[in-house]
């Protein structure tokens, strides 16, 4: 029979058909008929090989309604669709599925928001079904597609335009629990569909920051929706949900979406939306995939090395937070790599800072240059930051490890460093690029506690260290006594300390400090010498001011709490002595005021380690001591010399050894057990070593005057040679009791040198005997081994060393008589 037939002839019809046809009453506004639709329920249970069927009558149904806008009957048909798949679950509804997201599909097109919010919220209750086996051929590409535009939505009514939005957010995170637990569906992840989810969901969360920051109120409807209705915490939990769901595999498509839209939208300055972002990315994934999204972001910031400093100084700040939360937990091989990626760019943060001022100095651009300079050390800044909290945040084991690292990178004179090129750069640039990274090393050792110091500070940290400590820069040397404190300080003393003072009752400090070990003990008899020598050496520099000082009494106190045995306390005696000889001498032509600071350090230290020692009589001689200054001379106390407009003396007068302490009165206190007082009465010299040569007084020597300088010494003086001999010179030349003595006298003293002082001491004067004969033979080596000038005496300079061109023999013109 034809089928025109049947379709006129209501009994002759398919059985599903009339059931499907039941459900539909005249009037669409009362809505789905209950008890008819529970015989189509029924039957499509029943006939489950008919699903197929019945999906395809009504999708034919709806699309027809659809474009007669019968929407009464869109919504019958569509609940009637979840209905029945909330109810059947055999293997005949597959076919049934593909007919729904067609029918879904419809409703996404229409330009209709009430049928693409119908449409939306039946693709979500389908997505919560979970299906008994998985399928091979759905695609959800469109779905995607068209919940990301919806998710746009700029639809002039603002509710309608949150509606639509909503809806869009909605149906993505469908999508998202859809898609990826089904290993068939990992299609998602590719980055054609993250481009478009990803986007869509920080595209309202950005929007709701945006009206937040301006100030603008929300709108009414916006207001009172709960965190459902509401875009931006909709979609951040999708954001969130998205993320957790993340595999290993797919991280990096899922971060880098991320980092366009930052671009796109010109985001990172200000960079408070990325921030979040991040945060919210660091926190949603899992422990053991931090280090992909801390690679993305380094690689990011190697793109962008060209932008602007605000926005470098955005993505560094952005990696400062991710680290932050990475920093607790394992992020693998990606920490030296932070380090060398920031310690990259803070190169060429400065050499861009050092191209702007000397652009600016040549007159080009004023106005500009400054303000590039002063967003270079935004960039400068932010850079340290991270390098210090990174390191400051990580395990013990690891933050020993960043400190070596770290210390590796800050350029030392006279030490090959592969990272920074110390020549390009410049003095100014070095200097720059070494409180940089100082600072950072506080920030890293800040909190650093290690059972042993011979652990915590190896040569290989400290030698570099203390080079640094000898260069002519007051602020570098208090960068590294604050790096010392850090490391040495175990007990966290250092705030009881602070401000250089005579401390009348150091008991009141309550003070913690445990007995020093045998490693410890092993560590100052190996390295005591060393520290000893560059806290003398360091109290002498002519630009020391206030704080230098208050750092070096700190200093001395840490070693006294922490590492100070009674061979070490003796030590450090002899340490305060020679520091009060060398301010009374004064053969380096110190000012008054380091002079005076010298002696005022002496003071607060002798009386915060005769209090820490308890031992009266040098309790007694120091604080008599102390009295009399207080009286006579108070320029010699840390209260009164480092006041503002203190007055010093023209002079010391050395005459007066009441107001200095002396020898042989603290060796007479401290005799008896326990001590070696009669070390005190052998003087304190430093160690000089090739090290000093090196980084010592001037960052950059100019080699050509130092090789002028050599050659004129060693030529005789004409005075000398032409000195006139008289009968009083021949017969002091004859006579030689007078040398004798002096000779016993040097034997005699060089036996009790050897008798009395500390190993220590002794091998570090021959150190120094060694050094200064290999400095000479140096010397003659590179004034005889030398290539043959140029006859036009032209000298380059290439590194910071003279270079004489060498020109062949047969280009060489020689005068007439030397030619035959």
């Amino acid at each position: 029979m034809p089928a025109g037939v049947c379709g006129c002839c209501g009994p002759l019809r398919p059985r599903y058909k009339r059931l499907v046809d039941n459900i539909f009453p005249e009037d669409p506004k009362d809505g789905l008929s209950k008890s008819d639709m529970e015989k189509l329920t029924f039957y499509a249970v029943s006939a489950p090989e008919k699903l197929d069927r019945i999906g395809a009558y009504l999708a034919e149904r709806l699309s027809r309604d659809v474009v007669r806008h019968r929407y009464g009957n869109v919504v019958i048909a569509m609940e009637a669709l979840d209905q029945l798949l909330m109810a059947c679950h055999s293997q005949s509804i597959k076919p049934f599925v593909e007919s729904f997201l067609h029918m879904v599909a419809k409703l996404l097109e229409s330009r209709e928001p009430d049928l693409q919010v119908l449409g939306t919220n039946s693709f979500v209750k389908f997505a919560n079904i979970e299906e008994d086996t998985p399928s091979y051929h759905r695609r959800y590409d469109f779905f995607v597609s068209q919940f990301s535009a919806m998710c746009h939505s700029t639809h002039d009514e603002p509710e309608t335009r949150t509606r639509i939005r909503v809806a869009g957010i909605k149906g993505l995170q469908g999508v998202v629990r859809k898609t990826v637990n089904d290993e068939l569906q990992a299609i998602i992840w590719e980055p054609q569909h993250m481009d478009k989810l990803i986007p869509s969901m920080l595209f309202n969360m950005q929007d709701s920051e945006e009206l937040d920051r301006a100030g603008h109120p929300s709108t009414p409807s916006v207001a009172g929706q709960d965190g459902e209705e509401n875009p931006a915490a909709l979609a951040e939990s999708c954001f969130r949900e998205l993320l957790g769901r993340a595999a290993y595999g797919n991280m990096n498509n899922a971060v880098r979406p991320v980092l366009v839209h930052l671009d796109n939208h010109h985001l990172w300055d200000p960079n408070e939306f990325a921030v979040s972002c991040f945060r919210i990315i660091m926190y949603s994934i899992q422990a053991q995939h931090s280090h992909h999204v801390i690679q993305q972001v380094l690689n990011h910031l190697d793109t962008n090395h060209r932008n602007t400093p605000r926005v470098r100084a955005g993505i560094v700040q952005v990696l400062l937070e991710t680290v932050a939360i990475a920093a607790k937990g394992s992020v693998g091989p990606t920490v030296l790599e932070v380090f060398n990626t920031l310690l990259k760019h803070l190169r060429m943060s400065v050499d861009l800072e050092l191209g702007d001022s000397s652009r600016r100095n040549s007159g080009v651009s004023v106005s500009s240059g400054r303000g590039k300079e002063s967003e270079e050390r935004i960039v400068q800044n932010a850079i340290i930051q991270t390098i210090g909290f990174f390191g400051g945040n990580l395990p013990d084991y690891q933050r020993a490890e960043v400190m070596m690292f770290v210390m590796g990178k800050v350029p030392v004179y006279g030490t090959p460093c592969h990272t920074l090129d110390t020549v390009k750069i410049g003095h100014q640039g070095t200097k720059r690029i070494q409180t940089m990274l100082l600072s950072s090393l506080i920030m890293v050792t800040s909190g650093f506690k290690s059972k042993s110091m011979a652990a915590a500070l190896p040569p290989s940290f400290l030698d570099p260290l203390f080079s640094i400590s000898l260069m002519e820069d007051s602020e570098l040397r208090q960068l590294v006594l604050e790096i010392l404190h850090n490391i040495i300080d175990r007990h966290d003393n250092r705030a009881k300390l602070r401000g250089i003072r005579v401390i009348p009752n150091v008991a009141a400090l309550k003070i913690k400090r445990e007995k020093i070990s045998k490693q410890d003990v092993a560590f100052m008899k190996k390295h005591g010498q060393q520290l000893y020598r560059h806290i003398y050496l360091g109290c002498k520099e002519e630009d020391n001011v206030h704080k230098n000082f208050e750092l070096l009494f700190t200093t001395l106190a840490i070693l006294t709490i922490e590492l100070a045995n009674e061979e070490v306390v003796i030590d450090l005696i002899r340490l305060s002595i020679a520091m009060q000889d060398t301010a009374l001498t004064n053969e380096e032509n110190m000012p008054m005021l380091v002079r005076c600071g010298i002696m005022a350090l002496v003071a607060a230290y002798l009386n915060f380690l005769s209090q820490m020692i308890a031992n009266p009589p040098f309790c007694q001689h120091v604080s008599k001591v102390i009295e009399l200054r207080s009286l006579d001379a108070p320029y010699l106390l840390p209260e009164h010399v480092f006041r503002d407009k203190c007055p010093l003396p023209e002079s010391l007068d050395k005459e007066d050894r009441l107001l200095y302490f002396q020898t042989a009165d603290m060796a007479e206190s401290l005799a008896g057990p326990g001590y070696n007082a009669e070390r005190l009465s052998i003087p304190y010299v430093p160690q000089v070593t090739d090290l000093d040569r090196l980084t010592r007084r001037k960052s950059f020597v100019d080699t050509i005057s130092l090789q002028v300088d050599i050659v004129s010494s060693s030529l005789p003086d004409k005075s000398q040679l032409a000195e006139e001999i008289t009968f009083e010179t021949l017969k002091k030349a004859i006579d030689t009791t007078g040398l004798e003595e002096q000779e016993r006298e040097k034997r005699r003293q060089l036996m009790e040198k050897f008798q009395k002082a500390p190993f220590e001491e002794i091998a570090a004067h021959c150190e120094s005997k060694a050094n200064m004969l290999h400095d000479r033979l140096a010397q003659i080596f590179e004034l005889t081994i030398r290539p043959p000038p140029s006859p036009s005496g032209v000298v380059s300079i290439s590194s910071g060393h003279p270079q004489h061109q060498s020109v062949p023999v047969y280009e060489m013109k020689f005068p007439d008589l030397c030619v035959y």
